[in-house]
């Protein structure tokens, strides 16, 4: 089942991605982006890593969402026009090239769940047997993200907290913009 929802869900991330190259109205395409960022939380939970989807979910689904359209908001009409015969070729081929280089990255890593990989062979069992003794905190969950990933935990929270800083300063601290003055 969950190969299922799997390829279902990496098929619309794909469909997501097709329709962002060809949209040309900008509205669209960040409207797509936070769609393609929601898809990607759901996936990370199918997975079963709810703290990456949450961040995620909150900073590429939702407050990087909401930058693009105040970033909008405050730009307005200063779009720059595209030649119609215009190619991007030269960043489509980095892209094509970084994906083809993390993607032989990946070749030699264990299968999604493998129970002979290393993280389920050495790192899962010292802390099922020394979570409680290491860190004094009954529920393992909480003390590897609040405890052994304290560090990495802390930075979630800080691009969290860092972007809702932002969008609060673009929301509430927004200036009127000086009118016009005619003279007599």
């Amino acid at each position: 089942m969950d190969l299922y929802i799997n390829i279902i869900l990496l098929a619309l991330m794909a469909i997501t991605a097709l329709a962002i190259l060809r949209m040309t109205n900008i509205f669209a395409i960040v409207m797509l982006f936070g769609i393609f960022s929601f898809l990607s939380a759901v996936l990370f939970v199918v997975m079963d890593a709810v703290d990456v989807a949450f961040t995620e979910a909150a900073v590429g689904a939702g407050i990087s969402t909401v930058l693009m359209i105040a970033t909008m908001a405050l730009i307005k009409n200063q779009e720059e026009k595209r030649p119609l015969g215009h190619r991007p070729w030269l960043p489509l081929l980095v892209v094509f090239i970084t994906g083809a280089a993390l993607v032989y990255g990946t070749l030699d890593i264990p299968a999604f769940g493998d129970p002979n990989a290393p993280a389920q062979k050495h790192v899962a069992p010292y802390y099922l047997e020394k979570s409680i003794s290491d860190t004094g905190v009954p529920n393992v969950v909480t003390s590897v993200l609040a405890s052994y990933r304290g560090f990495d935990t802390l930075g979630e929270v800080v691009v969290v907290f860092t972007a809702g800083i932002a969008v609060l300063i673009l929301i509430g601290g927004r200036l009127t913009r000086p009118t016009k003055r005619r003279d007599k």
